[in-house]
C-alpha cells in the first residue's frame, strides 16, 4: 500500500510539474492558407539582472540562466562589447535610450563557434549575438545594437584569399568533411559574422528593438522552432545585409516590423547543397504580415540556399511605399535540390519594382566559375500564388525561368493591378499552368510588349 501512495504521489507531482511549465508560456495563434500550431512565447520569471552589478553582458547572462531565468537589463547609456552569448531561459532587455556597440575587433569573436555561412555549416568567428541549442530566449525593449563597422566595412570586399576560402570550404560541404574540421576563422578568410545568429534553437522572441548596420546577414534564425519577431525597426546598407534570414526554421511569424536593407528584406532559406540533404530540416510554417519595407532588393526572397526545402509560407498585409527590386523572388539553380512548395503572397503594395514576380533556376552568383557541380540536383517549384496585389509601376509583372528537366508548375496571380509597365509584361519558359486572372495594367512602352 505504501508503495501504491508513494508511487500516485510521485505521478501527481510530476503532473503538476509540467502544468506548471505548460503556464510559462503564452500562445499566438496564426492565421494561414496552411496549418501552423500556435506559437509559443515563453514568460520570464520576473527577476532583473542589471550588468552594472555583473560588469559584463555574458557574467549577467550566466548568472540570469543559474537563477532560473529572468531579464538581463542593459540601461540607457552607450555599452562596448564584444560577443554576446545566450544560455537557456534570458531575456536580454535594452532599456529605451540603451546602445549596444559591439567592437570591430575580430579576436573579440574568437574561439570559433558552430554557425553557417551562405548555407554551409563551419565553425567561423562568433556572431556578435549568438546562441546555441537554448530555449527560451529573448532580445526586447527599445534600445539599440549598433556594431562599430570600420573594419568590418573593409572585409565586405571579396579579394582573392576571402574567395579561395569560399572554395575551400564549399568543397568541403560538398564532400561531407565533419563540421568540426571545417575551421574558418583564421587568416585573411574574411568570413564576416552574423550580427544575431540563433542556432537550433527553440521559443525565441524578438521585440521592439532597434538595428543599425551589420557586419553580414543581420538576423538569422538557423534550424529554430518556434519564434515571434515583431516590432522591430532595422536599417543595414552593407554588403550581404538581408534584414531577417529564417533558414530550415518552423513555425515563425513576423509582423508589424519596418526594414531598411542593402539587400533582400525577409529571406526564407534551407541551406546549400549536400550540407542541407544531410540535415533535411524543411523551413516551414512561416507567416509574415504587417511589415514596412522601407527599401530592399525584395519583399520575400526564397533562395537560393534551398536545398532542404521549403513549404507553407504566406506574407500578407506589408508595403513597400517607395521601391524594391522584386515583391516576390524564387532563385535557385541545378546544385540546389530541395523543393519550394506552397507560397501565398496577399494584399501587398509598392510604389515601384522591377518584378512583381520572379522565378529563376540558373542563379550561381560568383559561384558558377568559382567552383564545379559536384552534383546536378533540380528543384521542384509549385504552388505559387499572388493575389491582391498593387503597384504604380513595374518593368514586367512576372518572369519565370524554369528548368526543362522539373518545369515550374501551378502559378496564379489573381487581383493584379499594376499602374504601369515600362518593359513587358510577362515572360515564361518551361512553366506549366500558370494563370492570371484579372491582372490589369494601364500602360506598355511602345514595341516592347
Amino acid at each position: 500500500m505504501k508503495r501504491i501512495t508513494f508511487l500516485l504521489l510521485g505521478l501527481l507531482l510530476i503532473q503538476f510539474a509540467f502544468a506548471q511549465q505548460a503556464n510559462r508560456y503564452t500562445e499566438t495563434t496564426v492565421k494561414a492558407p496552411f496549418h501552423i500550431d500556435p506559437i509559443k512565447e515563453f514568460i520570464f520569471p520576473q527577476k532583473d539582472f542589471s550588468i552594472r552589478k555583473y560588469r559584463t553582458i555574458n557574467k549577467a547572462i550566466t548568472a540570469c540562466h543559474k537563477a532560473g531565468g529572468g531579464r538581463v537589463v542593459i540601461p540607457a547609456g552607450e555599452w562596448i562589447t564584444g560577443a554576446i552569448h545566450f544560455k537557456s531561459n534570458v531575456n536580454l532587455h535594452l532599456e529605451e535610450g540603451a546602445v549596444v556597440r559591439f567592437t570591430d575587433n575580430p579576436n573579440d569573436y574568437l574561439p570559433a563557434v558552430m554557425t553557417s555561412w551562405e548555407g554551409m555549416e563551419c565553425y567561423n568567428y562568433s556572431p556578435l549575438v549568438y546562441a546555441f541549442e537554448c530555449e527560451n530566449i529573448a532580445i526586447t525593449g527599445k534600445g539599440r545594437l549598433e556594431p562599430q563597422m570600420d573594419l568590418w566595412k573593409k572585409w565586405f570586399a571579396r579579394p582573392n584569399f576571402h574567395m579561395n576560402a569560399l572554395k575551400q570550404l564549399y568543397a568541403m560541404a560538398s564532400t561531407d568533411i565533419p563540421v568540426k574540421e571545417r575551421q574558418m576563422a583564421k587568416g585573411k578568410n574574411n568570413l564576416r559574422p552574423h550580427l544575431i545568429h540563433f542556432n537550433r534553437c527553440k521559443n525565441v522572441l524578438l521585440d521592439s528593438f532597434q538595428i543599425r548596420e551589420s557586419p553580414f546577414w543581420t538576423i538569422h534564425l538557423y534550424m529554430c522552432d518556434g519564434a515571434i519577431v515583431r516590432n522591430l525597426d532595422v536599417k543595414a546598407h552593407g554588403h550581404n545585409n538581408d534584414g531577417i534570414d529564417l533558414e530550415m526554421s518552423r513555425n515563425v511569424l513576423v509582423e508589424h516590423c519596418v526594414f531598411d536593407q542593402g539587400d533582400d528584406a525577409v529571406v526564407i532559406k534551407a541551406g546549400r547543397n549536400r550540407d542541407a540533404w544531410r540535415l533535411n530540416s524543411p523551413c516551414e510554417n512561416i507567416v509574415i504580415r504587417h511589415c514596412t519595407i522601407l527599401e530592399g532588393h525584395t519583399m520575400l526572397g526564397i533562395g537560393s540556399e534551398i536545398s532542404g526545402g521549403v513549404r507553407n509560407v504566406y506574407i500578407h498585409d506589408c508595403e513597400a511605399p517607395k521601391s524594391v527590386h522584386r515583391f516576390f523572388f524564387i532563385k535557385t539553380n541545378h546544385r540546389r535540390g530541395g523543393f519550394v512548395e506552397n507560397i501565398y503572397m496577399k494584399n501587398v503594395k509598392s510604389g515601384t519594382t522591377w518584378r512583381l514576380l520572379e522565378i529563376d533556376t540558373d542563379v550561381l552568383y560568383q559561384w558558377k566559375e568559382l567552383v564545379p557541380t559536384y552534383e546536378k540536383q533540380i528543384t521542384r517549384i509549385e504552388g505559387i500564388y499572388m493575389e491582391n496585389v498593387i503597384c504604380n509601376e513595374a518593368d514586367a509583372i512576372y518572369e519565370l525561368k524554369g528548368d526543362p528537366d522539373l518545369p515550374i508548375k501551378n502559378v496564379i496571380l489573381k487581383n493584379i493591378q499594376v499602374g504601369r509597365v515600362n518593359k513587358f509584361v510577362n515572360k515564361s519558359n518551361h512553366a506549366e499552368n500558370v494563370i492570371g486572372e484579372n491582372v490589369n495594367f494601364e500602360y506598355v512602352t511602345p514595341n516592347e510588349k
